[in-house]
């Protein structure tokens, strides 16, 4: 055994440490295996750059720095978390711990670096102290508070209103005023956290399993709006080019991004394999949930959270290898694509499993399908594939709408994922894409948009749901 086995529930939460290390670990090794596949050595320079860019999505940390640099960065980041999570109770660590890991190390590759993160962490800091709260009891809402990551990076490096009176910093100027409010207006986002959290919740009955998107999305609007629309701002405009360089560097992204993913993923079956006496046996009941409130690290065996890890993971990389492969467009294995297979796993151990999400993949494909139809009988061009970055990003949140394909079967789930797949392209424009958790946002507007339809057309099965969420609230004080 690699770590030994948790023997009693208490010590299930080990499994939380367990992959925190391990993943953030390999995005270490990665660092030196990308300098030597890709040949980008300037690695201190490209880090530099990375963190002194403004980042509003979807920047792609491989095309403004390089591979080497962007693995570093979730390095820093993903060990900065493991260890919190090393320091805090083994019992309090469940998959919402683990959700926040992957998420924060997800958007290492696209919007969040080791700069940006920190001023929404002292903000739950601060909320802590305030509430007579133990921070290390708070490490899963520390780590989603810094989706609001991309509007330190803007007031420290972009704001027009803070650029007078420069101190170069890499490529970016930045100054005292511009330092004191993006860190004013870190603190204060995240300090909002832990109260909009639970709101969310009530808003879509837990139907989004990325519940701080929906608030998140919102407090962005915000706060977007008065700096820029209420403050007469000009709205900067953000676009990635690829040159042809870059281009020609998206094939060993595509092997090297494969490699990597593929042997983590196989990695964690193998380990939940052995773990759970070289049988895969129990796995069923993950697949039997719903992903309704579920949390396999304290409901199961840690073996069976990293059974599911593996195939779920396998799963999700399969699928974007054959869109990536069959669907031109332009996305890719880019940064962003290699950070939302993070995304896409985020719930690994809280409710996602092939078994409900597949139909949230067919939903997409259900719209692309309805889309190209509707091209060929009209003689218009496709305006996306399933290839296209935004939609590679938009299914990998999609995926946190499985528990309508878990509750109320795969047809529902299909609708889901084609609901969201309208959404998602466009959500990101009312909070100026300063806010990461933009994919969750999509997620809860149509959790708002379809759960009224439920209760309205399946009203026997919705009432039953319902039933079961009150009891677990009931149950667990959640």
């Amino acid at each position: 055994m690699i770590w030994g086995k948790a023997d009693s529930e208490f010590e299930r939460g080990r499994a939380v440490r367990q992959i925190s290390l391990l993943f953030s670990l390999a995005f270490l090794a990665a660092v030196p295996a990308g300098i030597l596949f890709t040949g980008d050595s300037n690695l201190i320079t490209d880090f530099l750059r990375l963190i002194t860019s403004p980042c509003p999505l979807i920047t792609d940390y491989f095309l403004i720095s390089s591979l080497p640099a962007t693995f570093l960065n979730a390095a820093l980041c993903g060990l900065a978390c493991t260890i919190m999570l090393y320091c805090a109770d083994l019992g309090k660590l469940n998959g919402s711990n683990w959700a926040g890991y992957f998420l924060v190390v997800g958007h290492c590759f696209y919007g969040l670096n080791f700069l940006n993160m920190w001023p929404p962490v002292l903000g739950v800091l601060i909320y802590c102290r305030l509430r007579g709260l133990r921070f290390r009891d708070r490490l899963d809402v520390v780590m989603f508070s810094t989706a609001f990551g991309p509007f330190v990076s803007e007031l420290m490096f972009r704001y027009p209103l803070f650029l007078n009176y420069p101190i170069h910093i890499g490529p970016h100027s930045v100054n005292a005023a511009g330092i004191a409010a993006a860190l004013a207006l870190g603190a204060f986002l995240g300090f909002t956290v832990p109260a909009i959290l639970p709101g969310a919740k009530l808003l879509h009955r837990g139907f989004n399993l990325y519940n701080g998107g929906l608030a998140f999305g919102l407090i962005g609007l915000l706060v977007y709006s008065f700096l820029y629309k209420t403050m007469g701002v000009e709205v900067p405009q953000t676009r990635m080019v690829w040159d042809a360089l870059y281009t020609s560097k998206l094939n060993k992204y595509f092997i090297f991004c494969n490699c990597f993913y593929i042997i983590l993923f196989v990695f964690c079956l193998l380990y939940g394999f052995l773990e759970n006496g070289r049988t895969v046996k129990g796995y069923n009941k993950i697949l039997k949930t719903s992903g309704l409130g579920n949390d396999y690290i304290l409901d199961f065996e840690d073996s069976l959270s990293w059974i599911n890890m593996g195939f779920y993971g396998l799963f999700i990389i399969l699928y974007f290898d054959i869109v990536i492969l069959t669907g031109g467009g332009t996305g890719g294995w880019t940064a962003p694509t290699c950070g939302v297979v993070l995304a896409a796993v985020t719930f690994a151990s809280a409710g996602q499993h092939p078994k409900n999400v597949w139909p949230i993949m067919a939903g997409y494909a259900a719209l692309f399908a309805l889309i190209s139809l509707v091209c060929l009988l009209t003689g218009k061009t496709l305006p996306w594939t399933l290839a296209t970055q935004g939609y590679i990003n938009g299914f990998a949140f999609a995926t946190g709408l499985c528990p309508f394909a878990g509750c109320y079967g795969p047809f529902v789930g299909i609708i889901a994922g084609f609901i969201h797949a309208v959404l998602c392209t466009t959500t990101s424009v009312i909070h100026g894409g300063f806010v990461l958790y933009n994919g969750g946002l999509t997620a809860g507007l149509t959790a708002l948009i379809l759960t009224p339809m439920l209760a309205h057309y399946y009203r026997k099965k919705h009432d039953l749901v319902l039933k079961e969420i009150n009891k677990d609230t009931k149950d667990t004080g959640k």
